[in-house]
């Protein structure tokens, strides 16, 4: 039985995280304008009293999906801390049920597919309640996102597809919430939110909309090897390896 990360690979689960977060990042502050102030009134001395716990876990855990496995345990022991006071901390779940779905590739590598579809489910669900905790917060529909776009590679097709849709409804929301300082990004952020939802609409079956968003991408995105699979992907002749966006993080 073919298992959904039998040919997982670590590293492209770390570049679909590291490279589109930074799209959320810089429309935070549009996105979450009215929760930073309720958020302080609630904050227990372990919860980050605003919507940046990215910037306080992020690290650690991109230093953990490129291999390091001491990063990514402190990094999922600050969630936990952070979930053991505050349940619905929906960042701080998103990023913990991320760091599951992680950790399920790597148990399935090693052949353990019971523990791998065990920690894929909790990861998933974890992840899906953060969303439906703050469906609206940028720095949680990115994490999301990310991971099913990049896990969902690897999975036979039937399994796959439920959650592409995931993903892809997760970067159409960010980009509606961006609408008002979309053109303020800069052009690799754009760029990776534009490529997240052509590649994604492409492996849906839907050219249209791919095409699409692989035509903004070539005319909004900054210069990297993705706007080039999209300028090839138009022309009909994309490789069928997707590339990493570049050496910028």
């Amino acid at each position: 039985m073919q298992t959904p990360f039998t040919s997982f690979s670590l590293t492209l689960l770390s570049a679909g995280l590291v490279y589109t977060l930074a799209v959320g990042n810089a429309a935070d502050l549009a996105a979450q304008s009215g929760q930073a102030s309720s958020a302080a009134s609630t904050a227990s001395p372990t919860a980050p009293p605003s919507g940046r716990f990215d910037l306080e876990v992020r690290g650690d855990f991109f230093a953990g999906f490129g291999g390091n496995a001491e990063r990514l345990a402190r990094g999922m022991a600050r969630t936990e801390e952070v979930l053991a006071a505050a349940p619905d901390h929906a960042e701080a779940l998103v990023w913990h049920g991320s760091g599951l779905v992680f950790r399920s590739g790597q148990a399935f590598q090693s052949g353990d597919s019971a523990t791998g579809m065990e920690l894929f489910g909790r990861g998933l669900g974890e992840m899906n309640r953060a969303v439906a905790l703050a469906p609206d917060r940028v720095g949680v529909r990115i994490p999301r996102g990310a991971t099913l776009l990049e896990s969902t590679r690897f999975m036979p097709a039937a399994q796959a597809e439920p959650l592409l849709r995931l993903a892809v409804g997760d970067y159409e929301r960010v980009l509606d919430l961006q609408t008002a300082v979309f053109s303020s990004l800069g052009g690799h952020a754009k760029g990776e939110l534009l490529f997240g939802l052509a590649d994604g609409h492409a492996r849906l079956g839907d050219q249209q909309k791919a095409g699409q968003y692989f035509d903004r991408m070539t005319r909004e995105g900054g210069p990297s090897p993705r706007r080039e699979y999209a300028t090839a992907w138009l022309d009909g002749s994309a490789p069928k390896a997707v590339p990493a966006c570049g050496p910028c993080h």
